[in-house]
């Protein structure tokens, strides 16, 4: 019985993408089809937290997060390269390039620049882990960049939006925005988002190893609670695509327009990344979990900061939540980019079965 369970979940596991498409359009149908969804969902909304939305990144991120052996995270910190190379990537290459790539395309849409501006400043603090996860990264990598990146976030992201949304615009003749979000509204966001889903998982290891010893927990437990990420996953996509899914249909151009430098960001800045990591000399893990961190963003502190600061029908709020619609299918398919890497240019080969979510 238990290894038809198992098998179960690895078919979905290695359907993962598809899942994820069906989630998408069903969210953009139900959006296009039921103009309430809005006010639905919106009622569940506390401050600029969407609860739905929150519960669904919690539970997603529980899961990955309980599998980290923390005791092993302080060699996360001993090595300066690949922290130093985390911090080039996510606070000075990344926003850099987003802010280009804004200008390039879309200075005669200057709410949409904005938007897609606040993506870049926002570094991932959430979903890299799921996309670590399936590509085989270093989970205690992952859960030591992320927590880096998060700190960062909480420092600077105010800083960064006053000086890449109201100071350098004008130098390109552009107009600025003038960007009020607080230290205290990020550090909520990075709680909520990352904080919760990190205490409960490093406290289930913790009190459970202790409890039922390492082989239990690993062996049994972890693979009853990790299909709890897919489904979780999966809602999110759902409720988040729902809220602007009218908008997509009715705009369809608009969309494609915001569309394309994300897409051209995700990709430069996961081979640049891989290729960063690779000339380190890190192993395949740590590299991966480099790129992936450094692909990603943070789209819910994004679309939270675009809500509050510019309404939630503005067109920079639509550009931010354009960012996951582009996001998850790109970096579902660089997953298998990195494990193509993986097998070329580290000699290690990609087991058939995926089921990194189910194991």
């Amino acid at each position: 019985m238990k290894d038809d369970v198992l098998c179960r979940l690895s078919v979905l596991d290695r359907y993962l993408t598809l899942w994820i498409f069906l989630a998408m359009a069903a969210g953009v149908a139900m959006g296009a089809m039921w103009s309430g969804v809005a006010d639905f969902w919106g009622q569940f909304t506390v401050g600029t937290t969407n609860l739905p939305i929150a519960i669904g990144l919690i539970l997603m991120m529980y899961p990955p997060l309980a599998k980290v052996r923390y005791e092993e995270m302080p060699d996360v910190f001993r090595d300066v390269r690949i922290l130093g190379l985390s911090l080039l990537q996510n606070w000075v290459i990344g926003p850099i390039l987003m802010f280009a790539l804004a200008i390039i395309f879309l200075r005669d849409q200057p709410e949409y620049m904005v938007g897609l501006i606040m993506i870049g400043l926002a570094r991932c603090i959430a979903m890299v882990i799921v996309w670590n996860e399936l590509a085989k990264g270093d989970s205690e990598y992952a859960a030591g960049l992320v927590a880096f990146n998060s700190v960062f976030q909480v420092l600077f992201y105010s800083v960064y939006a006053w000086i890449f949304i109201t100071k350098l615009p004008p130098l390109f003749g552009l107009e600025g925005s003038v960007v009020q979000i607080s230290m205290g509204q990020i550090a909520e966001s990075v709680f909520i988002y990352l904080g919760i889903p990190f205490l409960a998982g490093m406290l289930t290891r913790l009190v459970l190893v202790k409890a039922k010893g390492r082989d239990w927990y690993e062996s049994v437990f972890v693979p009853r609670i990790s299909p709890i990420t897919l489904v979780a996953l999966l809602f999110t996509i759902l409720v988040m695509f729902s809220l602007k899914g009218d908008q997509i249909v009715r705009i369809p151009g608009d969309v494609l327009r915001i569309a394309v430098p994300l897409l051209i960001y995700f990709v430069l800045m996961f081979l640049v990344s891989f290729w960063l990591g690779y000339k380190i000399g890190a192993d395949y893990s740590k590299t991966a979990t480099l790129s992936f961190t450094a692909a990603s963003n943070n789209f819910e502190l994004a679309i939270a900061v675009s809500v509050a600061v510019f309404g939630i029908d503005s067109g920079a709020a639509f550009a931010a939540v354009i960012g996951p619609l582009v996001e998850v299918p790109v970096l579902i398919g660089l997953v298998s980019v990195a494990l193509y890497f993986r097998g070329r240019y580290f000699g290690v080969g990609v087991e058939p079965d995926a089921g990194a979510l189910a194991h």
